[in-house]
């Protein structure tokens, strides 16, 4: 579903992501873990296509940049990017139009019901507060139905009922056989449904684990992540 293989991005002389590869199947939730500055960021923005960057990653065998790619590819970056003059309901059209989508309405009403937008659809996206703001984006994203997933930090900035209902639908989408990478550095946020994990640090995969793998054995994934991150600090 989604390979990323010897992926390095540079800012001049920064290295922030330095060789960095792995694969997820469909109907598997990966966590990219990590403090911040680790490298997180900017591997999902290369995998989106929005970073130019050295070595290869694939959506559903298509290169990454392709359009057969980002037809299978939904996005919620961590800073929404909303137009403030269009209104809830026009983003919600925008992306249909932009995906040529279908009978799309009923699809777009029950997710703006769903993280309480449905009585927003007459607001500009300059009128949306924060929160409202990661919500519409969290729509924009699952409307066209993406195979690959990809959310930088959804959970920030979310009121309980918001973060429930995202879980859910997280849980929905791998049911469905969606491949699902989430970025953050809040492991509490993930700890009841990841599948896979590769926690970074200075740009490099650290360590790789699946869920099989630590609940197999006496690894404690919190203590792994602050021995990778902290060293000898924990």
């Amino acid at each position: 579903m989604l390979s990323v293989r010897g992926v390095t991005k540079k800012y001049g002389k920064l290295i922030a992501n330095d060789d960095v590869s792995f694969e997820i199947n469909s109907g598997e939730i990966s966590v990219l873990l990590g403090p911040n500055g680790a490298g997180k960021s900017t591997i999902i923005k290369c995998i989106a296509g929005l970073l130019k960057f050295s070595g290869n990653i694939y959506i559903c065998g298509n290169e990454n940049k392709s359009i057969l790619a980002k037809r299978d590819l939904g996005y919620i970056p961590e800073v929404p990017a909303l137009y403030d003059m269009l209104t809830v309901g026009e983003h919600m059209e925008f992306i249909a139009r932009a995906y040529s989508l279908d009978n799309w309405k009923e699809q777009a009403e029950q997710l703006l019901e769903r993280f309480e937008l449905g009585d927003k659809k007459k607001k500009l996206g300059s009128e949306l507060s924060k929160g409202m703001q990661q919500k519409l984006s969290i729509c924009c994203g699952l409307l066209p139905n993406p195979k690959l997933l990809l959310f930088d930090e959804p959970m920030v900035g979310l009121d309980p009922h918001a973060i429930k209902e995202l879980k859910n639908l997280i849980v929905e989408r791998k049911q469905e056989g969606n491949a699902i990478l989430i970025s953050t550095h809040m492991l509490d946020s993930i700890s009841e449904f990841w599948d896979s994990t590769n926690i970074m640090m200075d740009g490099r995969i650290a360590a790789r684990r699946t869920r099989k793998e630590i609940e197999g054995s006496q690894e404690n994934l919190e203590a792994l992540f602050f021995h990778i991150t902290e060293g000898d600090k924990t």
